[in-house]
This record gives structure tokens, sequence and C-alpha cells, in this order.
């Protein structure tokens, strides 16, 4: 990161209390003011007061259980699951990689919308109400689309799964590896 960067990036520090004190404001702060800053895309980071250890990945997470224990939640037990069994499996890295591309692409489509870039109603930018109308006409075309998409990326994930358990197959077939017992 540079130094320019940086220096425009708010600093929280966290506290032995678990206060949260944003250096920027001279203020305490919750995590829903954290939450805030996320929603208006402000950068920032979260460091502990006394070590100076990034908590950033750690307030955003808990931020996460906390909007996930609060109304509907996005994430179902089943794919809470299954993301926990990916930790520690050789796919992990691939995984999150996976999960932080396809999150990017459905940013970027809703930011088309938004913005108006998709069209629009009348050349005009969606505002929330139009984009209640559009959905209300339009979600069960916009499913499917999401759907179908969803398809593709799990099909293209396991034709990189199998290739890559082609290629260990065909670099480690040489070495006398012992048969593996199947319980």
């Amino acid at each position: 990161m540079s130094s320019a960067k940086k220096s425009t990036e708010r600093l929280i520090k966290k506290y032995p209390n678990r206060r949260l004190y944003d250096t920027q404001t001279s203020s305490y702060i919750t995590l829903t003011d954290v939450k805030q800053l996320v929603l208006d895309a402000d950068e920032f980071t979260v460091v502990d007061a006394k070590s100076s250890e990034d908590l950033t990945r750690s307030i955003l997470l808990q931020i996460i259980l906390e909007e996930e224990a609060n109304g509907a939640p996005m994430f179902s037990s089943v794919v809470l699951s299954q993301i926990i069994r990916y930790y520690g499996h050789a796919m992990q890295g691939m995984m999150g990689s996976y999960l932080e591309k396809n999150v990017q692409a459905f940013t970027d489509i809703q930011a088309k919308f938004t913005t108006g870039q998709a069209g629009g109603f009348e050349g005009k930018p969606f505002s929330p109400e139009m984009w209640t109308q559009f959905m209300n006409v339009q979600g069960p075309m916009m499913q499917g689309m999401m759907n179908n998409y969803v398809d593709q990326s799990k099909n293209l994930f396991v034709q990189m799964q199998e290739q890559m358990q082609a290629q260990s197959k065909s670099i480690f077939g040489a070495f006398p590896f012992p048969p593996v017992e199947k319980k």
C-alpha cells in the first residue's frame, strides 16, 4: 500500500476495554459506525492500540456476525458449513479467490444498474424506488440469470478442481506411495 493511500486511510484503534477509537474524529465509535464506514466505502484500518496488530478482518467478521444474527441472514447453515469445510483444505486459497471474484462480479453488475449504465428508466439512474419496481417486475428473470451464472461458476470450479487433481496425479504418480485404505 502506498504511503499516499495510507495517509488518507482512517485509523481506528481498538483498546483492551473493547472500545474503538477513531483517530480522524478523535472520538470513540461503535461497530455501527464502522459498518457505516464500510457502507460509505471509506478506507480504514483497525489496529490493536497496544500491539498495533491489524484487526480489520476481525472487526468486519464481527459486523457480519451481528448482521447475520439480526433480521434475514444472507448465509444459510448449509453455505456456512461448506465454507468451513474449505478451511485447511488444499483448495482454501482458490476458494477465497473464487468467492472474492464472484462477489466483485455481482457488485459490478449491481453498480451498472444503480448508476444507470444498464439503461435505467428514461436515462435516469435507478433510485431505490425504481430499483424496487424493477426487481418486482424483473425478479424472476434476474433469479434465473443468477441461477445460470451460479451453475456456470460451479461447473468452472469443478473443472478447475478436476484439472488440479489430474495434474497432481501426473506429477506424483511416479512416486511409490502406499495405497490408502478406505474405512
